[in-house]
């Protein structure tokens, strides 16, 4: 039985959930509205074993159904000019979410994102981020939550070079988990399908690969 949170959290961020076919188009207001970064981001979707739900502007539903029967990578060639981003560039993802975060040890504080030690990178994330340094107060790894609604926040982490290897990311990364389990939500956790080293730090945080997968399209 899928996780009421995360039941919640889909239905919000796409317009519905579950899909009921192999691949389902819907339409979503949230699609042309600002996002978790102030920005809209028209095309967001998440497969399952079961099917998958893909989220789009309202007006922009027929165009993409007519994409439907191809393979899906010529969908994905086709979607950005369907939306009406033409330029833009569709991806995929391996989707992750966590009820039971590994049982790791705080590796840093919870502070506002403008402080000084912060890098650009995180600073765009909301108040707070999740940070580790070092003896000297030096940056060395950090988390920030992408708020997408009350059901669902997706954890994004960065380690500066220096510090791989140490084991930071994971502990920071269930450390984050545990705060939004706390707040009554429910963590996700994307990374591409090829980046091993993102793989393995959800797996040591307790993000199990359980098959499913993210697509959205991106102006980069």
């Amino acid at each position: 039985m899928l996780d009421k949170r995360l039941y919640h959290h889909l239905v919000s961020w796409l317009g519905q959930w579950p899909a009921g076919r192999a691949l389902q188009v819907v339409g979503s207001e949230r699609r042309v509205r600002p996002g978790w970064d102030g920005r809209p981001h028209p095309v967001v979707g998440v497969g399952a074993p079961g099917g998958a739900v893909l989220s789009v502007p309202p007006e922009r539903v027929e165009a993409v159904r007519a994409l439907t029967d191809l393979p899906v990578g010529d969908l994905l060639a086709k979607l950005p000019a369907a939306v009406g981003y033409a330029g833009w560039h569709a991806h995929r993802a391996v989707f992750r979410y966590c009820l039971a975060p590994a049982p790791l040890p705080d590796a840093g504080d919870w502070i506002c994102p403008d402080d000084e030690v912060i890098p650009p990178w995180l600073r765009v994330f909301g108040d707070p981020v999740l940070v580790a340094r070092d003896a000297t107060g030096a940056f060395l790894a950090g988390v920030g939550l992408k708020r997408h609604d009350a059901h669902g926040q997706e954890i994004a982490v960065g380690t500066v070079p220096a510090a791989r290897g140490r084991g930071l990311a994971r502990r920071l990364v269930a450390q984050a988990a545990r705060r939004v389990l706390d707040g009554g939500a429910v963590p996700t956790y994307l990374h591409g399908p090829g980046n091993g080293a993102s793989a393995t730090v959800a797996d040591a945080a307790g993000f199990r690969d359980r098959g499913w997968t993210a697509y959205g399209i991106s102006e980069d």
